[in-house]
């Protein structure tokens, strides 16, 4: 795969590629939690003025999505999803480096994740990409504590380090 197959455009309204790709992510959360431990945002919300979200393709189809949405002190990694078929290519670490640069472009300091104990490879691009585990953050400290049984929680550093 050259670095051409791969595209990583941003979504401003629920085309049928964002569609498909979020109701396949709500199928595979679904069949691993409770709808009370699902903390996904609802297909209108992608498109509020704060998010910002894209899709990937591959050699023109569509693999994978991935939002940000940002927040005064920080921006959360959201609906981050690629399909069976391009894992293993690149394409999730493409979109979660696109979604660190649209959060550094927003002037935050800190990048912040939730994901569920049962996404292994999510958990494994995280800590690979710098991400390390923290506690519940903004809405999800509001939400009562069985809800979050299964919530793993990330945050990375966009502060500029200077070496002396």
């Amino acid at each position: 795969m050259t670095t051409a197959d791969l595209t990583i455009i941003r979504s401003t309204a629920p085309t049928d590629a964002v569609r498909a790709l979020i109701g396949e992510l709500d199928a595979v959360l679904s069949a691993e939690y409770p709808p009370e431990q699902r903390h996904g945002l609802a297909l209108e919300a992608i498109f509020t003025p704060h998010m910002r979200f894209f899709v990937a393709r591959l050699n023109g189809v569509p693999v994978g999505c991935g939002g940000v949405a940002l927040f005064a002190d920080f921006a959360e990694v959201k609906r981050m999803y690629v399909r069976n078929i391009a894992r293993g290519k690149g394409v999730a670490q493409a979109i979660l480096e696109r979604l660190e640069a649209e959060a550094r472009a927003g002037g935050v300091p800190m990048l912040r994740l939730e994901t569920g104990t049962v996404q292994h490879a999510a958990m494994r691009l995280y800590e690979r990409a710098g991400f390390t585990v923290c506690g519940a953050f903004g809405d999800y400290l509001a939400k009562p504590a069985p809800s979050l049984t299964t919530s793993v929680f990330y945050e990375k550093s966009l502060a500029l380090r200077f070496i002396s």
